[in-house]
C-alpha cells in the first residue's frame, strides 16, 4: 500500500505527502541495490536515507530530538515495512557502518539531477565550472574529538611560532596559557569541491584542523566530470596541484599572489607570446618534469589589481572578461559556507565523539545539498537565477513541512508553494559600512606574483627535456 493510501486518503493532500514526493524525486536515481543489510534489520536502506535526510533538515538542536521527530515521520510515510529501531544510539550504529555506500549512492543521485534537471546551467563558457575551498567548524571539547581533529602539539607549535611568538612573549605567561588552551579546542576541517554554474556541492573532505586544501583537492581530482574548469583562490597554488588538473584533464583559473614566481621568456624558439608565463620550480627541473605553460590574467578590482593564471591559452576560446567573470563566480563557495555555518547552524557540530562528528557533518552536508537542489528545480520553472535561491527560505519550507506534516497545508503553504517563494528580495541595502559592529580580522593581502624573466641555467635545462611537448602549446 502506498504512503498516499496510508495517510490522508480521506481528507485533502497533507506536508506529509509533499515530504514524500520530494525524497522519492530526490532518491529515484540512487541504486541501493548492492547495499543489504542483515537479515532481521529493522533498517532499509531508503528508509535509513529518507531518515538521515530528515535528521538533517530538522530544526531542533538536540541531535536525539531530531531523530525522534525523524523517525515519526518516516514512519507515518509507511516507507518501512516494520516501525524501525527507536534509540539514538541504534540509529548512529546504522549509519556509522552503512554511511559510505549510502552517502556514495545519494553522492551519485544528486549530480545526475544536476545534470538533467538542472542541465542549463551546468556548464558556462563550454566548461563545467568548479570551485574549492575550505573552512573550520567548530566542535564540543571532548577527549574523542581532540584526540581526532586536533593536531599534534609539535605541528601546531611549529605552525604557530611564527605568527604568535612575538605577540605571546609580549603579553606574557597568562596569553601564552590562553593561546594554548585555545590551540586545543577541537575543529572539524572541511574542503568542498562546488559547482558554480548551480551553486551546489558537488564533493567534499573532512579532517583535523591542520588538514591540506590542496591534499583534499587532489582527492577529488578523479570525482570531476570530463570539460572540469577549476576556479581557486591563492591557497591552491603549486606545482603538483596545477599539474595534476591537467594531467587529468582539466583547466583552471586561479589566482596567484607573492608566494608564486613566474617566468617569462622561456621558449627559446620564438619571441615571447603576450601574456604566457611559465611555473617551473627548481624542484621540478631538477626531476626533469616540464614548466607548465598558462597564460596570466590582470582584472582591476576597485584600487586593488588580482593576478589570475589560466591554462586556457587561446583568449579566444577564454577571454580576459569571462576569465574576469569566472573568477566572481567563485564567490558562490564563500556564500555557501556561510549559509552553511550561519543560516543551517552548523558553525559547531554537537557530536561528542569524533566519528559522530563525521556523520553529523556528511549527513548536514547532504542535507542541504538535497534542500538546494529541491528548491532550484523548483524555481528554475520561473526562470529564478540561482544567485536569487534563498537559503532560509528553502529551509523554512522544509522545516514547516516537517514540523506539520500531519496538517494539510494552508493555501500556500504546501511544500513546493513556499519553495517557489524562497528567493531574495529586490530590496536594496543602505551601506552598513559606518554601523558599530565587531570587524573581522584583516585577511592578509595576497600581493602580485614574482614574475622574472628566465636565465641561462632554466634555458638550458629546457632545451635538455626530453619531452618538448610544452613547447607545441607555445606556438
Amino acid at each position: 500500500m502506498s504512503h498516499q493510501d496510508k495517510v490522508g486518503h480521506t481528507r485533502s493532500r497533507c506536508h506529509l505527502q509533499d515530504l514524500a514526493a520530494t525524497l522519492k524525486w530526490l532518491l529515484a536515481d540512487a541504486d541501493f541495490a548492492a547495499i543489504r543489510f542483515r537479515n532481521g534489520c529493522s533498517w532499509t536502506p531508503r528508509g535509513l536515507v529518507c531518515a538521515a535526510l530528515i535528521w538533517a533538515w530538522s530544526e531542533s538542536h538536540a541531535l536525539t530530538r531530531r531523530l525522534a521527530q525523524a523517525l515519526k515521520v518516516v514512519h507515518a510515510m509507511g516507507i518501512q515495512q516494520t516501525e524501525p529501531a527507536g534509540t539514538y544510539q541504534a540509529f548512529l550504529k546504522m549509519l556509522r557502518t552503512w554511511t559510505v555506500p549510502l552517502a556514495q549512492a545519494l553522492t551519485a543521485a544528486f549530480r545526475r539531477r544536476m545534470q538533467t534537471a538542472l542541465r542549463r546551467r551546468f556548464r558556462t563558457y563550454g566548461f563545467v565550472l568548479f570551485g574549492v575551498d575550505g573552512s573550520r567548524a567548530e566542535l564540543p571539547r571532548t577527549a574523542s574529538n581532540q584526540s581526532r581533529f586536533v593536531p599534534p602539539e609539535r605541528t601546531r607549535a611549529k605552525k604557530a611560532a611564527k605568527r604568535d611568538s612575538c605577540r605571546v612573549r609580549a603579553k606574557g605567561r597568562r596569553a601564552k596559557k590562553a593561546a594554548a588552551k585555545k590551540a586545543e579546542n577541537p575543529q572539524l576541517w572541511l574542503t568542498t569541491l562546488f559547482h558554480l554554474g548551480t551553486g551546489l556541492p558537488w564533493s567534499w573532505r573532512l579532517g583535523p584542523s591542520n588538514s591540506s586544501e590542496r591534499g583534499h583537492l587532489l582527492e577529488m581530482i578523479a570525482e570531476l566530470v570530463p570539460g572540469s574548469l577549476m576556479v581557486a583562490d591563492a591557497g591552491f597554488v603549486g606545482y603538483v596541484v596545477w599539474r595534476a588538473l591537467q594531467a587529468a584533464g582539466h583547466h583552471f583559473v586561479i589566482r596567484v599572489g607573492s608566494n608564486i614566481k613566474l617566468l617569462t621568456g622561456l621558449d627559446y624558439r620564438r619571441r615571447q607570446k603576450k601574456g604566457l608565463v611559465y611555473l617551473w620550480p627548481k624542484g621540478a627541473m631538477k626531476q626533469g618534469l616540464p614548466p607548465l605553460v598558462l597564460r596570466l590574467v590582470r582584472i582591476q578590482d576597485g584600487a586593488e589589481t588580482v593576478y589570475l593564471v589560466t591554462s586556457v591559452l587561446d583568449a579566444t576560446r577564454l577571454g580576459d572578461e569571462a576569465v574576469r567573470e569566472i573568477y566572481r563566480m567563485r564567490w558562490g563557495i564563500e556564500l555557501f559556507y556561510r549559509h552553511f555555518k550561519q543560516t543551517y547552524e552548523r558553525s559547531e557540530l554537537r557530536s561528542h565523539t569524533a566519528d559522530h562528528v563525521e556523520l553529523e557533518a556528511t549527513w548536514s552536508l547532504l542535507g542541504l545539498w538535497a534542500m538546494m537542489l529541491t528548491a532550484e528545480e523548483e524555481l528554475l520553472k520561473g526562470d529564478v537565477p540561482q544567485e536569487k535561491i534563498s537559503v532560509a527560505g528553502t529551509l523554512h519550507a522544509f522545516r514547516t513541512a516537517i514540523r506539520e506534516y500531519k496538517s494539510p497545508p494552508d493555501p500556500g503553504e504546501s511544500l513546493r508553494e513556499l519553495l517557489g517563494l524562497a528567493v531574495i528580495d529586490s530590496y536594496t541595502r543602505v551601506n552598513k559600512a559606518s554601523r558599530d559592529y565587531p570587524r573581522k580580522k584583516q585577511h592578509r593581502k595576497i600581493g602580485s606574483p614574482q614574475i622574472e624573466a628566465v636565465t641561462e641555467v632554466e634555458i638550458n635545462a629546457a632545451r635538455n627535456l626530453k619531452d618538448q611537448q610544452w613547447l607545441r602549446l607555445t606556438a
